[in-house]
């Protein structure tokens, strides 16, 4: 009777409680378990939610999320390279690549800090002195890049730009001291042969070809796969938001590359042609600028979705689709050479992809496929003697 009166006390009768009941004496411990729609706040509860653009992709299925993401990537990925070869197809304009990144970094720095006051929590979590080192890589990936179309086709910069894969094993086998397995090295082996074919096709057929144009875009690769790691690492490490990453880095990127072109001179030229072309320039500048913000967006979404394997293949299409339409917007001279290296490059991507996720894509080895025959073999020959 005591016990039943005690289970009917109003420390106990509460909706929503949890008893434990200790048998050495009658106290009892009152645990609240909060309701589900309590159980997180709205700030953490949209975490799990994919926005992009202000619009919510979690509310749709799995296909519709795919087309949109893939859309998205594609539509303003092929106009941000349809507007970056147009901006320097403008008489003049090849010298300045700097200050198109320098125009680049500002409006990429007022894209970020638009988005970071739509969001929660604007705290700075990353330090200082992070941001220094990757504003300093950004500078050296998109400047060097920028530049080196004043040397290169188009084609063969976006080529380049797919081989990632090559300064990354270098620098892993060198610096940490990794080893590779064979389908490692023969990706890195198909992108060499493919850029080294593509480098030569560009040389032969291109007639105000420069070496410096690949030496540029070389340096850009290699500050390109070195600051992946730097920003996966800060971003980890510190829990620090996308729109914090790019406000900051491309912020000080933006003094870093205005001090340059200062000491050097550079500045004055540049503004007084880009003021006689203000619309082939600021104009064009803002949409690539804008078009590359945005196209980004769609990138990190599809990865957050779909995982990096189905990212890696949309984008690698989205370039392939790139090369093609650079071939057919702007006149310049064509090999079948491109294609045969471009192939060799796509294996590569292809190989570097499926050595990352061997566990996933499980494809059909030399061994088993001699078993499988010969078991056939032995059973057709069992079938004929019966």
């Amino acid at each position: 009777e005591k016990q039943a009166e005690d289970s009917n006390s109003p420390e106990c009768s509460e909706p929503g409680a949890m008893d434990l009941k200790f048998t050495s004496s009658r106290k009892y411990i009152s645990i609240s378990v909060p309701s589900k729609s309590q159980a997180m706040s709205p700030h953490i509860k949209s975490v799990d939610d994919v926005v992009v653009l202000g619009m919510n992709l979690s509310k749709f299925s799995k296909p519709t999320q795919f087309f949109i993401c893939v859309s998205g990537v594609f539509m303003f990925y092929l106009i941000y390279g349809y507007l970056q070869e147009l901006i320097f197809s403008v008489e003049g304009f090849k010298p300045f690549g700097w200050y198109l990144t320098l125009v680049q970094f500002g409006f990429y720095s007022i894209f970020g800090l638009i988005e970071l006051q739509l969001i929660q929590d604007k705290r700075r979590r990353i330090p200082g002195k992070t941001y220094m080192i990757i504003a300093f890589l950004t500078v050296g990936t998109m400047g060097l890049s920028n530049t080196s179309l004043g040397y290169l086709n188009y084609p063969t910069q976006v080529i380049f730009k797919c081989c990632k894969l090559i300064p990354v094993m270098i620098g892993g086998v060198f610096i940490q001291g990794k080893r590779y397995n064979i389908v490692d090295v023969s990706a890195a082996l198909c992108m060499s042969l493919g850029l080294i074919w593509f480098t030569l096709a560009d040389s032969t057929v291109a007639p105000n070809f420069n070496l410096t144009g690949v030496v540029l875009i070389s340096l850009a690769l290699c500050a390109d796969a070195v600051i992946g790691n730097v920003q996966e690492k800060a971003m980890k490490l510190h829990n620090g938001s996308n729109s914090e990453m790019v406000l900051y880095s491309y912020s000080i990127g933006f003094v870093y590359i205005l001090f340059g072109l200062t000491c050097t001179s550079g500045l004055s030229p540049a503004v007084t042609f880009c003021s006689k072309h203000p619309v082939q320039t600021y104009g064009y500048a803002f949409l690539f600028s804008l078009t590359g913000y945005f196209g980004i967006s769609f990138v990190l979404a599809l990865i957050k979705i779909f995982g990096a394997l189905l990212a890696v293949t949309v984008t690698t299409g989205r370039k392939a689709m790139t090369i093609v339409l650079s071939f057919l917007f702007f006149a310049k001279p064509f090999t079948l050479q491109y294609v045969w290296s471009g192939l060799l490059v796509v294996l590569g991507i292809f190989l570097n992809v499926y050595s990352k996720n061997m566990d996933k894509i499980k494809l059909p080895s030399l061994l088993g496929l001699w078993k499988k025959s010969m078991e056939e073999r032995k059973s057709r020959t069992l079938s004929q003697t019966v």
